[in-house]
């Protein structure tokens, strides 16, 4: 069995447990894995292209790609500076995507909207002149505190995103560059089908075994087979049996056999399928040496 792994936070991981972890990924069958680069801030972007030069070829360890960016909770650190070392970062052909980017209305501490929107565009603007895909991260404030609702407002990030990406991006898919991934969906089925018509993937974690996550296993049994994926975000979102422990890749086997059971296949087949879908978005990775 071949799973991908289309997000996890390596760079999290504590650096004398991370050999273990990709041990365990590949014991699981967790044979590729897509590191995001976002670290605690732009600084740190380059600390999951790092870890996929140290450890891929290694026996016993997953072959494992890098992505670059600046999250929606550092948004007021994009600057001429830090979009500078992005777009460094994204001229190495190891860095396939830019991301994860995007809003996040969860957090009262975020930025305001209108920089969380502006540093999204600037870094659509980086992964266009890169022609790389980009991993978008949305958070609502649906189920945020009283102190988020107020600040955020009647705000809707799922909306704000479609807007922006219809706005900023998708034109630019539409002349060759792939549209990318919605990472962790967690969006509607209306919501779903706007982002299968802009080009994207949509990625599923572990909450997707979560008894109520009604409308996600609904989006999850209807979304096209050639545009999902799967992904642990590792290390959050462990899935069940084993939530509220440290998620990691090997534990992506359960997301996988829940997605399967949706969708009614067998886990082999929705490990190739996944897999393949991986390849399809990104089929320059089949010619990168690890």
């Amino acid at each position: 069995m071949h799973l991908t792994d289309s997000h996890a936070h390596l760079d999290m991981v504590p650096a004398d447990d991370l050999a273990g972890v990709l041990t365990r990924a590949h014991a699981a069958g967790v044979q590729t894995i897509l590191a995001i680069g976002i670290g605690d801030g732009p600084h740190q972007m380059q600390r999951a292209l790092e870890i996929a030069r140290e450890f891929s070829g290694r026996p016993e360890s997953p072959t494992i790609f890098a992505s670059a960016g600046i999250h929606p909770q550092e948004a007021h650190q994009v600057n001429a500076d830090s979009l500078t070392r992005l777009s460094a970062l994204a001229a190495d052909p190891h860095v396939i995507a830019i991301g994860e980017i995007g809003l996040d209305y969860y957090h009262v501490e975020n930025p305001p909207i209108a920089v969380q929107r502006a540093a999204f565009v600037a870094q659509m603007q980086v992964a266009a002149a890169a022609r790389k895909p980009i991993l978008i991260h949305c958070r609502t404030s649906e189920l945020a505190t009283p102190e988020a609702k107020e600040k955020f407002a009647a705000a809707d990030a799922w909306e704000d995103i479609l807007e922006l990406i219809e706005a900023h991006w998708n034109p630019q898919a539409r002349h060759g560059i792939p549209a990318g991934i919605l990472h962790c969906f967690s969006g509607t089925i209306e919501q779903s089908r706007h982002a299968l018509d802009l080009g994207f993937y949509l990625s599923f974690a572990g909450n997707l075994t979560y008894p109520k996550a009604v409308g996600l296993r609904e989006v999850a049994m209807s979304a096209p087979a050639d545009r999902i994926l799967v992904e642990t975000d590792a290390p959050f979102l462990a899935p069940i049996p084993h939530r509220g422990r440290q998620n990691e890749p090997a534990l992506m086997v359960h997301t996988a056999q829940c997605l399967a059971g949706l969708r009614r296949v067998s886990s082999e087949e929705i490990a190739a399928l996944t897999t393949a879908n991986f390849q399809r978005l990104f089929p320059y990775t089949s010619n990168l040496e690890p």
